[in-house]
C-alpha cells in the first residue's frame, strides 16, 4: 500500500494572537446532517495546565474551512482529549477528561516564567468545584452538535470515545480512571440518561500499562480493539511505546488475549477506521526517535495481518505530537487530524488530506 497526500498539512485550530495558544488531542467524525466536527483541547497555555478547554468546530464543505473552535466543556480543570461519537439519526456524545489541582500543580516548575500565573488560577478553585466535576466528563447532543444536554461523568477514558454498534449500543471502551487501577473494560452508556452498565473487561498485559484504546465494529459483527501499551511508571514510555490488539466476537462481554501489532517503538495510541470495502486503517502517532510523525498501517484481512509505519507527516520539532483520527471524505479520499507543533511555538491542531492506493 501507498499513501498519497492530498495538498500541504494545514492547521485548523490555533490561537496566534494569545499566550493561551496550545491546541492537542483531537478527535474527527462525519456528522449524519453531513457536516465534519473536530474536536481537540484548546486555548491551554501547554500540554498540562489549568486553562484547558474542550472543543468544537465544524466544517461545512469537506475541510476546506472550518467554524472557530467553541468551548463544550469548559470545567474549572484542565480538560483534555476530545472524543466524538454520533449515534442515531441526529446524536452526538462528546467526551473529555480533567486532572486534579494538585496533580497540575506538579508541573508548575517546569514553566517558570508562568508558575505564578498558573499557581494563582489553581488557588481559586475549591475542593467543592473540583469535586464536582474531576473525572471523565461528557455531553450529549441530540441536534448533531448544535445544543448539549449536562454534563455526565464517566467510569472510563479513552482519547476519541465511545462507538455505535450496529444494533444501536452504545459501547465504550476504555481505561478506568482511577490512575491506581490498569483496566481496560468495555460498559454500554445509555443517551437518554448517561447510565452506565458493564460487559467486559479486556485482561491486562502483565508488567505494562493498558491505556487509551480506541475501538470499532467491523463489517462481521465482531469487535475490535486496539491499546496503547507502554512501561509503567516515570518515563514509562521509555523502551515500549507501542499498540496491541484484542477482539470480542460477543458485544463487548468477552475478549481475546491483546497481542502486540507494532514493534515496541513504534508509537501510539491508535484510532481505527474502516472503509467502505473493508479495509481497515490505523493511525497513530511516532514519538520515539527522529523524524517524528503521524503514522498508518493498514489490513486486508480484518485485522489478522497490518502492513505498518506508512508515513503520513513529518516533524523534526517535537515528539509532543499524534492522537490522529481520521474520516472518509464524499469522494472517497480520507481526512485526518492530529495535534504537532509545526514550528517552534505552541501545538496545534493540522490535518492532512490522502488517499491510499495499491
Amino acid at each position: 500500500m501507498k499513501i498519497k497526500k492530498i495538498g500541504e498539512p494545514t492547521v485548523i485550530m490555533s490561537n496566534p494572537l494569545s499566550k493561551h495558544n496550545y491546541f492537542a488531542w483531537p478527535s474527527a467524525e462525519r456528522l449524519q446532517n453531513g457536516r465534519i466536527a473536530v474536536g481537540a483541547s484548546g486555548y491551554r497555555l501547554s500540554h498540562v495546565c489549568p486553562f484547558g478547554k474542550s472543543v468544537l468546530s465544524f466544517s461545512e464543505n469537506e475541510g476546506e474551512t472550518y467554524t472557530a473552535p467553541a468551548p463544550i466543556i469548559d470545567t474549572v480543570l484542565d480538560d483534555r482529549d476530545v472524543g466524538l461519537c454520533p449515534f442515531g439519526e441526529s446524536g452526538l456524545i462528546f467526551t473529555s477528561f480533567n486532572n486534579s489541582t494538585d496533580f497540575q500543580r506538579t508541573y508548575l516548575d517546569r514553566h517558570p516564567e508562568e508558575a505564578a500565573y498558573r499557581a494563582a488560577y489553581l488557588d481559586t478553585v475549591t475542593k467543592e468545584e473540583q469535586d464536582a466535576v474531576l473525572g471523565v466528563t461528557f455531553r450529549i447532543s441530540h441536534d448533531c452538535g448544535v445544543t448539549f444536554g449536562p454534563l455526565y461523568r464517566a467510569p472510563v477514558t479513552s482519547p476519541h470515545g465511545p462507538v455505535e454498534l450496529a444494533d444501536g449500543t452504545i459501547l465504550w471502551v476504555g481505561r478506568v480512571f482511577e490512575r491506581t487501577l490498569d483496566r481496560v473494560v468495555a460498559y454500554a452508556l445509555d443517551p437518554e440518561n448517561g447510565e452506565f452498565t458493564f460487559r467486559g473487561a479486556i485482561e491486562n498485559i502483565e508488567d505494562f500499562l493498558s491505556c487509551e484504546p480506541h475501538a470499532i465494529q467491523l463489517k462481521d459483527g465482531s469487535l475490535l480493539c486496539q491499546i496503547r501499551v507502554q512501561n509503567k511508571g516515570k518515563g514509562g514510555s521509555k523502551g515500549l511505546f507501542t499498540i496491541y490488539q484484542s477482539r470480542s466476537t460477543d458485544g463487548g462481554f468477552t475478549w481475546t488475549t491483546p497481542v502486540p501489532v507494532l514493534e515496541p517503538l513504534d508509537g501510539a495510541p491508535p484510532h481505527l477506521l474502516q472503509l467502505m470495502d473493508g479495509t481497515l486503517i490505523c493511525t497513530y502517532g511516532h514519538r520515539d526517535h527522529l523524524p517524528y510523525g503521524i503514522r498508518v498501517m493498514v489490513s486486508t484481512d480484518g485485522g489478522q495481518h497490518w502492513e505498518t509505519n506508512l508515513s503520513l507527516y513529518e516533524n523534526n520539532v517535537s515528539s509532543d505530537l499524534g492522537y490522529p483520527a481520521t474520516v472518509i471524505l464524499k469522494d472517497g479520499s480520507l481526512l485526518t487530524v492530529f495535534y504537532a507543533h509545526p514550528e517552534e511555538g505552541p501545538a496545534v491542531i493540522l490535518q492532512q488530506k490522502w488517499r491510499l492506493e495499491q
